[in-house]
């Protein structure tokens, strides 16, 4: 087995789609802004945009209700050279963090945390120096 990529199924495709070119400035692989799929390089992978009713449709699920729920199940773990960089290019760019950058010195990691329209979180981060 080999995983490909991580494929977010969102309702707003358009803004989404927006939010990873030009606010997190991801290179984009395929697809445009009207979707219904797009995908992104970051690094060595990839993170894929898919439009959720055209998902729900493809394993025929459209008739069944969305539930939100109130705690992340999953988040996306970008690694950049400088967080404090990152944040405030992502921030000139119009992205809004959850949390400014921060040290965590128990894992020596310096991260900053942010969501993208659909509410996926997005961890931009690096290993410190011990």
């Amino acid at each position: 087995m080999q995983l490909t990529h991580i494929r977010l199924l969102v309702a707003n495709f358009s803004e989404c789609f927006r939010f990873y070119r030009d606010v997190l400035g991801l290179l984009l692989n395929i697809g445009d802004e009207n979707g219904p799929y797009a995908s992104f390089s970051v690094g060595g992978a990839e993170i894929a945009l898919f439009s959720r009713d055209a998902m729900a449709e493809a394993v025929g699920t459209s008739a069944l209700l969305s539930v939100a729920e109130a705690k992340d199940k999953a988040a996306i773990m970008i690694a950049v050279s400088d967080v404090d960089a990152a944040y405030h290019a992502v921030v000139a760019r119009g992205g809004m963090f959850v949390n400014p950058p921060f040290d965590q010195l128990q894992w020596m990691v310096r991260y900053a945390h942010l969501r993208d329209p659909e509410g996926n979180l997005i961890e931009l981060n690096m290993e410190m120096s011990a």
